[in-house]
């Protein structure tokens, strides 16, 4: 069942990645549906090992920046125990 997503990016990108999903005959609805899926079945460090890492690159004008909000204390301990916790 599809479901409506919101996001708010630039314009340049939407445009490029507009281009990349015509040249490539795919909605870009589908697309950004098998980015999130490609993120969702792996586990990755941090987003520069993202394999679309280098397709962002590509469409991107500029360097990218990912923009990441800063993790709370409350975060950071639950984070912390999770890691010690006995298998």
């Amino acid at each position: 069942m599809d479901a409506k997503l919101t996001l708010s990016l630039d314009n340049d990108v939407i445009n490029q990645a507009k281009l990349f999903a015509e040249k490539n005959n795919i909605s870009l609805s589908r697309l950004t549906e098998f980015l999130y899926r490609k993120l969702s079945n792996n586990t990755y460090s941090n987003l520069e090992d993202l394999p679309i890492s280098d397709w962002v690159m590509m469409v991107a004008e500029v360097q990218a920046a990912y923009k990441t909000k800063p993790k709370t204390s409350k975060k950071l301990r639950s984070e912390y125990f999770e890691s010690k916790k006995i298998m």
